[in-house]
């Protein structure tokens, strides 16, 4: 992994945590796995602990690690980490995505009822106006507005579960989700044309997918009533970035973006300057202390494994195609 996510996650209790599971060698971390030392490192190695900035375990990494048994990643997405050959080789390979998905959805639940009471267009006009209590035309209230989330993934379904304590009507669409599930967890699945017209808040948790490419462009952008807003902490790609301008920049629409399509905008993007959008650098997942969380997950699994207790966050060969 790279030198930042192993100084952030791997404390001091983290480290004397791992040393009692396994046994480590010099060097501890390697950022590159193709060098002449960390070759005859990886010759030794039965389980790689990966993180943020951690190369492509290739078919050159496998052959030179004969003995690797388990990969056990300390974030999210495995997808551009793991290759078939690691699944080809019999390679468990597990994930902290659970674990990140905690801090985005609390993100996710935070932009929802900012949304709601119109925040980001009550602060713009009171710190233009700063004299009398003005605010923005249009409801400003959390009581039984309705919120769409798409995609009933880890994040989604964490989402729902942070938004039952409201006055709120929620709705998922995602083509993979079971009704009766979604139902129990207090939301109804609806088809994503018809949660669109129907939101007044639009959450986006679906995987960037070819087939979820600006999956809400101009004329999907144009079904969410006026006023609504638009909530995006997936990926850039899924929302077209010229029709959520056009949108924004008309007031219709407002957004509240931790991602965006290119990362970051061009500095002439209107999105930066509208009172009515707030874009945040990519922070909704874990940061620092909350990196702890997705290392801990990681050295649970590695205890697991030590012990020979079957994992709990693994991620399949028939998975990786379809997560985000």
């Amino acid at each position: 992994m790279g030198d930042h996510a192993y100084r952030t996650g791997f404390d001091d209790e983290r480290l004397a945590r791992l040393r009692t599971i396994a046994d480590v060698g010099t060097p501890l971390r390697a950022a590159a796995l193709d060098t002449a030392d960390e070759r005859v490192r990886l010759a030794e190695v039965d389980v790689l602990i990966t993180g943020w900035g951690a190369p492509v375990v290739d078919e050159t990494v496998l052959d030179a690690a004969p003995r690797l048994r388990a990969i056990l990643h300390t974030a999210g997405t495995v997808k551009h980490l793991v290759t078939p050959a690691c699944y080809e080789r019999g390679i468990l390979v597990t994930t902290a995505a659970e674990a990140n998905a905690i801090p985005v959805a609390e993100y996710t639940l935070a932009a929802v009822l900012f949304a709601g009471k119109r925040v980001l267009q009550s602060a713009a006009l009171f710190r233009h106006d700063r004299t009398e209590k003005v605010r923005p035309d249009g409801d400003k209230s959390n009581y039984r507005r309705t919120v769409g989330i798409i995609g009933y993934s880890r994040i989604g379904r964490r989402v729902v579960d942070l938004l039952r304590p409201f006055d709120l009507d929620v709705l998922v669409a995602d083509p993979f989700a079971d009704a009766d599930r979604v139902e129990a967890s207090g939301a109804r699945l609806v088809e994503l044309d018809d949660l669109l017209r129907r939101s007044e808040i639009v959450s986006v948790h679906a995987p960037a997918l070819p087939s979820t490419r600006h999956m809400l462009d101009k004329e999907r952008l144009a079904l969410i009533p006026d006023g609504g807003t638009v909530i995006n902490t997936a990926r850039g790609v899924i929302i077209d970035t010229a029709a959520l301008e056009h949108e924004c920049s008309s007031g219709r629409l407002s957004a509240i973006l931790d991602v965006t399509e290119p990362e970051p905008l061009p500095a002439g993007s209107p999105l930066w300057e509208l009172p009515n959008v707030l874009i945040t650098p990519h922070v909704a997942g874990a940061q620092d202390t909350e990196i702890h969380r997705l290392v801990d997950t990681a050295l649970d699994e590695l205890e697991r494994y030590a012990t020979g207790l079957p994992p709990l966050h693994t991620v399949t060969a028939d998975e990786l195609p379809h997560i985000a």
